[in-house]
């Protein structure tokens, strides 16, 4: 039996540790005086950063789950990246099965008329946008992202949100 370096070793502990983990969220109360909304709460993803995993963490994954050393997917997984760039800047979507599809979304300022509408004047800028592999619930009909079937949430612990009876926004006057 190979012998692990202690950062695999580290990796396959918070991996496993990680299966029963959940998505946290934090409560965020809308504070526009303008909305409809205003002084209703509502839960929004939060991270920390020991909540991020980077290519090196993934590939020690991938080597301890295959057959494949971890230098060997770390490769791979930058080579995908390099790939995913070339094909997104050539204006090709990238579909990646049971994962999903990438592609570029820009950002646009309106013009008057089409023939006035210039790319170097209203195209602001761009994005990336990700949309998950969803597949039909054989159950229910409905459609899901595989991405993220059966996630689970749990309140964030270590963060202030006064839970009081109070209707009115929980914000802080401007000095």
């Amino acid at each position: 039996m190979r012998e692990l370096p202690m950062r695999v070793l580290t990796t396959i502990i918070n991996y496993q540790s990680s299966i029963i983990m959940a998505v946290k969220y934090r409560l965020v109360q809308n504070t526009r005086k303008e909305s409809e909304q205003y002084g209703l709460w509502y839960g929004r993803a939060s991270y920390d950063k020991q909540d991020t995993i980077n290519i090196e963490q993934l590939a020690d994954k991938i080597a301890y789950a295959t057959t494949v050393t971890d230098v060997d997917a770390e490769a791979v997984i930058k080579a995908l990246c390099r790939f995913m760039r070339e094909a997104l800047l050539e204006g090709k979507k990238v579909l990646l099965d049971k994962f999903g599809t990438f592609k570029v979304g820009l950002h646009t300022a309106p013009a008057k008329s089409a023939k006035e509408f210039n790319a170097n004047v209203n195209v602001k800028g761009a994005r990336v946008i990700f949309q998950p592999a969803v597949e039909k619930d054989k159950v229910t009909g409905k459609f899901v992202k595989k991405l993220i079937s059966g996630i689970q949430v749990v309140e964030k612990s270590m963060y202030h949100v006064d839970k009081g009876e109070d209707e009115t926004p929980d914000v802080q006057p401007e000095p």
